[in-house]
């Protein structure tokens, strides 16, 4: 071996990435899960298209030429002999297929009249962001959520344009086939944008409809379990376990800050409940959670909160920080003289938790009714 030969030794600075490398990664994870979404709605698209033809085929079949019912018996019998792996073809998703076509004339886009839209209980901000024609028809895709989605809401929600509406608000919020249910069940659409706030008197035209419908009235923790005797401290910690749940229920666009946040003002230590960012609206979220019914004092502690966290913690590109109040009941009136006055934007709703505990406590015999039923035996 020649000794002159010189073999280059790696330096330190050789083994030290660049400095934007995590950018590039981030932006390399970014396509990837962009591709791989892509991919997904492509063949929920192409499945969606194929049973649509099917039932928009069998409809056409049995109106026209008048087949009768046998049809899909067969039909379903002959597919799956075909197509031995795939579970698709049963009499009861064969039939869901006519369904579908039915209550769908069009695909892949559905039109719905605005007007329509209009008599639901929806903001006249989210209005305004519906994809619309020139003829007052929202362009609703079908393919924006999946096969199970549809039939389960064509099952649950018979109006056209409630349905629509959870169509939209599912693809929105990226909500799973059971929480899509689960938020028809507890009335999601009269609930949305139904919290008692002053955003009108307090921040702009432009922002303040959009603030209104990002908060609801009542928000839904029933993924708490009973908590009637939990304290709030505990409901708090229960709520950031089940962040994915906590997030989903209040809606797109919050994002988790953190519980107990810490703030010193003066000197002295004050802890946030939870402290969120909206990224639409684009500012702060204080929430303070109570777990008794409302009083207008928790209105000057929150309101407190919100100047503090304006004061030490919002940065100038961020708009006014808002504060929701969350307890276990209020009255609307209270809840309304409370906030005239004042000049932060701030929201009061309740939230809802399992009641087995309270129904089964309130059917239990009271001390003095068994006491009663001893003494007659007697």
């Amino acid at each position: 071996m020649d000794s002159n030969i010189i073999v280059p030794q790696k330096t330190e600075k050789q083994d030290i990435l660049p400095e934007d490398y995590n950018n590039w990664r981030k932006e390399i994870i970014s396509l990837i899960e962009q591709s791989k979404l892509k991919a997904i709605l492509s063949v929920n698209a192409e499945l969606l298209a194929l049973y649509w033809r099917i039932g928009s085929d069998i409809l056409t079949k049995q109106k026209e030429q008048g087949w009768g019912a046998k049809v899909i018996a067969q039909l379903s019998k002959d597919l799956s002999e075909r197509f031995p792996d795939d579970r698709g073809y049963s009499e009861r998703n064969l039939r869901n297929m006519k369904k579908f076509a039915s209550e769908y004339p069009t695909f892949p886009i559905w039109q719905v009249p605005l007007a329509k839209l209009g008599l639901l209980p929806i903001r006249k901000a989210a209005l305004a962001e519906l994809p619309c024609d020139e003829n007052g028809f929202v362009q609703v895709s079908l393919a924006q959520i999946s096969w199970y989605h549809h039939i389960s809401l064509i099952a649950k929600v018979p109006a056209n344009a409630e349905r629509a509406f959870y169509i939209m608000e599912t693809a929105a919020n990226g909500w799973s086939r059971d929480v899509m249910l689960s938020q028809v069940a507890n009335g999601y659409i009269k609930a949305k944008g139904n919290a008692i706030t002053n955003f009108k008197q307090t921040l702009p035209a432009y922002q303040s409809d959009l603030a209104q419908y990002a908060f609801k009235d009542p928000y839904n923790f029933s993924f708490l379990g009973t908590v009637a005797l939990q304290r709030e401290l505990d409901i708090e910690k229960n709520l950031a376990q089940r962040i994915t749940d906590f997030l989903l229920e209040m809606g797109k666009g919050f994002a988790f800050i953190g519980r107990q946040y810490h703030l010193t003002v003066d000197g002295d230590d004050y802890y946030i409940d939870i402290l969120m960012y909206h990224l639409q609206l684009h500012c702060y979220v204080v929430v303070e959670l109570k777990a008794v019914e409302f009083v207008p004092e928790f209105v000057s502690k929150l309101n407190f909160y919100i100047s503090a966290v304006d004061e030490y913690v919002k940065a100038p590109e961020d708009k006014p920080t808002i504060g929701l109040l969350l307890c276990r009941s209020k009255s609307d009136t209270k809840a309304r003289f409370a906030l005239r006055g004042i000049t932060q934007p701030l929201g009061i709703a309740q939230y809802e938790t399992e009641k087995l505990f309270e129904d089964v406590a309130s059917a239990l015999p009271q001390i003095e009714d068994i006491e009663n039923q001893l003494e007659d035996k007697e």
